[in-house]
């Protein structure tokens, strides 16, 4: 592919001539005797209403999706495991159900977690007429150390105070779509004290392979993805999660690779991430045998040291025209865009198993020091930290920043996952 260019356009009044300024005129007189209804043809015949149309229909979202939301505005820089989250759904749990604005993960070690007291915004149990304590002892009991008639824990310091304190419940877990969807007896681990995700959001519901996980639960069938999300830009509000879809149909651009798992992570996704290029007529970047994961509560994409580095070298030699800024955190390859009316950058390609590719917009392989306006200082996203300690096997975590605007589909059934472009872009 070529290279991406952003312009900013200037109009100013000398650039308007005196032949604009009459069609301009007569474009008024139109108006004022003509109905108020224009039609714009296209070269090809079609009317303006009908690309209208068909663009709503190319980016609306899957029937009964849940709307995708995003609230911090630092990238989260670590890897995958922390209690915070970029992107937000609301779903519904209890009998009446109590909305709950939560965060989703991919892999978040088989439990939806949920804070749960009288406070706002957290889940009251007292409030709930279906709420079950899972007994200690029950195959549904996730907590080793439980004690008592209830699947529960604390943490007590020692001079009796409770740090933390956990109870495994089930209740009816509702999604408030068009179509309202129930998952009865879903199990969430009830936070009461102590713990609070750093987001402030109700608790993190676990879309990872585990059989208690939403997608686990959900109805399905083998022409439904198990989930897909699409996650909007920071500048844009129209993402989507929606668990148990219809499969991308035969209009839709996907491209699938095989779907692999990781015994040191059971429960999240991975794909096989086979090379990186950078624009046209440059080599493949080859990535080290073994699996990328699929991060949800990761900004960056990370890789390994020398396949970061073969990156950063081409993507240097490509934007020597740029004056360097200095490094965003671990964001070390970073240029100065201030003042400018056009960026000229070579798009990155992630190439996967079977032939499946994702290229990368401008927003998506670059993190913007103003995150409204690309003309400000920005850094190449990817990196390979000192600190990044990889599970075996593993060989990068995708980060969102590169998944957002394309569909990621879950086709567990088939054991896919697919990439649709361009599904929530603004």
């Amino acid at each position: 592919m070529g290279r991406q260019q952003l312009t900013e356009a200037i109009v100013t009044p000398a650039m308007i001539s005196s032949v604009h300024l009459l069609r301009l005129l007569l474009l008024l007189l139109l108006l004022l005797v003509a109905p108020v209804t224009l039609t714009f043809e296209f070269d090809a015949g079609i009317s303006f209403q009908a690309r209208y149309a068909a663009y709503k229909a190319q980016h609306a979202p899957p029937p009964n999706s849940l709307p995708v939301t995003r609230r911090p505005r630092s990238p989260l820089v670590t890897l995958p495991g922390t209690s915070e989250s970029e992107y937000h759904v609301v779903v519904g749990y209890g009998t009446p159900a109590q909305n709950l604005t939560v965060g989703f993960d991919a892999g978040a070690g088989g439990a939806t977690l949920l804070h749960c007291n009288c406070k706002p915004g957290a889940f009251d149990p007292s409030r709930s007429s279906s709420v079950t304590h899972v007994p200690c002892g029950s195959p549904d009991c996730p907590l080793e150390a439980c004690s008592g008639p209830s699947c529960a824990s604390a943490t007590v310091a020692k001079n009796g105070a409770v740090i933390s304190s956990v109870t495994v419940v089930t209740d009816t877990l509702t999604f408030s779509r068009s179509t309202p969807t129930t998952v009865d007896n879903f199990r969430a681990n009830c936070m009461e004290t102590g713990s609070r995700t750093a987001d402030r959001s109700s608790g993190l519901l676990d879309l990872g392979r585990d059989s208690h996980s939403l997608p686990s639960r959900a109805p399905s069938s083998p022409d439904t993805a198990a989930f897909s999300y699409c996650l909007p830009t920071f500048r844009a509000d129209r993402g989507f999660l929606s668990i148990g879809a219809p499969l991308p149909g035969p209009g839709r651009k996907v491209s699938y690779t095989p779907l692999r798992s990781n015994a040191a992570l059971p429960n999240s996704y991975f794909v096989r991430l086979a090379g990186l290029s950078l624009g046209t007529g440059r080599p493949v970047i080859p990535v080290p045998a073994g699996d990328a994961l699929m991060a949800l509560r990761t900004t960056f994409t990370y890789l390994m040291p020398e396949t970061y580095a073969a990156l950063r070298d081409q993507f240097k030699e490509q934007m020597a025209q740029y004056p360097v800024a200095p490094p965003m955190g671990f964001l070390e390859t970073c240029y100065n865009f201030t003042g400018l009316r056009k960026i000229d950058v070579p798009p990155v390609t992630l190439t996967f198993d079977s032939g499946a590719s994702l290229e990368l917009g401008i927003r998506q392989m670059m993190y913007f020091e103003d995150r409204d306006y690309v003309f400000s200082a920005g850094c190449l996203a990817f990196a390979a930290p000192a600190w990044a300690v990889y599970p075996a096997g593993v060989a990068a975590v995708i980060g969102t920043l590169a998944q957002e605007t394309t569909e990621v589909v879950y086709d567990v059934h088939a054991d896919m996952v697919g990439f649709v472009p361009d599904r929530c872009e603004q």
